[in-house]
């Protein structure tokens, strides 16, 4: 199989005391200088690049005393029964795709891009880091019924760097497919905004909920209405009714029975990045429908008074929701969709989903997402061709792609 990110050398000594396996999980027990867990239950998906995807979280513990540094210099994914690497992340690749908990990831949120070059991940004693895993398999191979995660790097002692290798975290993918849905919103082009698996704030967003650590918005996409010229707004960026989404009808994707719904939350005025709401407040008015058990699709930062549904109905597919505003923690107005696996957006898992049919028609380069939409120069995307143009079923498009339904 094929992975995106696979660079860097492979260290092959091995410090006394520490793990030696090459191959697969150590025969016996062995002392650790890092531990490591899985967030989620990695589930294959296919997307729009013609890929097998599996998007998941290592979450990864410097397990030695606080004045004890450990470099990582490669995490490898293993089919777990035959030990065959399916991707690997070392090098500039690894950098970017590891950072301490509670430290937003450089490159996301405005935040300076990490600097060019090869860049090591060294872990503090004590420390917590989360390593961001986007696998992109081809699509003739078989998943793994079981991964497993080898890690290898060097403990910094005083003497020198001493050499690891362990394997850690096997652990079973999913075996349900993802939900294959209709649109959240009526026939048109729609601009694909902050999806998954680059670095954008809702691939890579931990949400500290509750005592635990979850990614709430993993595959979460936010849509956006474009027009003839590629316009997302025109006129004044300052007033909602510029903006092409606002008022735009939200309508249901699958069938089921809705579980939640509030309203009342006044919209923001655009562009200007609103104060952070209450946690309760944070996806504004929104709609939840159960859809299949522990699956439930929400529907977000809706326009006060649109909502068309209350707790306990049966809703079907296509039918009016409500319309979409600018209420919760959000800067433009547009859509923000997902699957969750619990009627609350906070805490949730986020697991995969496919769309029936709609076809790309284009792809926007620069990250043009909720907080700058409106701060462009004008309202028009910059879109450029994609290799992927053209029709896709059961598909889940990739971030910042633009596409017809």
């Amino acid at each position: 199989m094929t992975a995106v990110l696979a660079v860097g050398m492979l260290t092959a000594s091995t410090a006394p005391g520490y793990g030696t396996d090459t191959a697969g999980p150590a025969s016996g027990p062995q002392f650790t200088p890092l531990t490591a867990a899985v967030m989620t239950e990695p589930t294959p998906f296919p997307a729009t690049d013609g890929r097998t995807h599996l998007s998941y979280e290592l979450l990864t513990t410097n397990a030695l005393p606080s004045s004890t540094r450990v470099r990582l210099d490669r995490v490898e994914v293993r089919d777990a029964r035959t030990h065959r690497v399916v991707g690997s992340l070392s090098g500039q690749a690894l950098a970017d795709a590891a950072n301490p908990v509670g430290d937003p990831l450089p490159g996301a949120d405005g935040y300076t891009p990490a600097p060019p070059g090869p860049t090591p991940t060294v872990i503090p004693g004590s420390q917590q880091w989360v390593v961001w895993i986007d696998l992109a398999l081809d699509r003739d191979r078989r998943v793994p019924k079981v991964l497993e995660h080898h890690l290898s790097g060097a403990v910094l002692t005083p003497s020198g760097p001493s050499p690891f290798e362990e394997t850690v975290q096997v652990t079973p993918t999913g075996r349900t497919a993802p939900l294959n849905l209709n649109a959240p919103v009526r026939p048109g082009t729609w601009y694909s905004s902050e999806s998954c698996c680059g670095n954008t704030h809702h691939r890579r967003g931990l949400g500290p909920i509750n005592g635990r650590l979850d990614v709430p918005q993993r595959f979460a996409i936010d849509w956006y209405r474009v027009g003839e010229r590629g316009q997302t707004w025109e006129g004044d960026p300052a007033r909602l009714t510029s903006y092409l989404s606002y008022r735009q009808p939200v309508v249901a994707a699958a069938g089921g029975r809705v579980v939640e719904v509030q309203d009342g939350i006044p919209d923001n005025t655009p562009p200007v990045t609103p104060p952070v709401p209450p946690i309760d407040e944070t996806v504004g008015n929104h709609v939840t429908v159960e859809v299949a058990p522990g699956r439930y699709l929400l529907y977000a930062h809706l326009k006060p008074g649109s909502l068309r549904v209350r707790e306990g109905d049966h809703v079907e597919p296509g039918q009016v929701l409500g319309r979409i505003g600018n209420s919760g923690n959000s800067t433009t107005p547009h859509l923000h969709f997902q699957v969750m696996t619990t009627p609350e957006f906070f805490p949730t898992d986020s697991p995969p989903f496919t769309f029936r049919e709609f076809r790309v028609v284009g792809h926007v380069e620069p990250r043009i997402w909720d907080d700058n939409l409106g701060l462009q120069p004008t309202g028009v995307l910059p879109i450029s061709p994609s290799p992927y143009d053209g029709p896709h079923r059961a598909r889940y498009p990739l971030d910042r792609e633009v596409l017809e339904f």
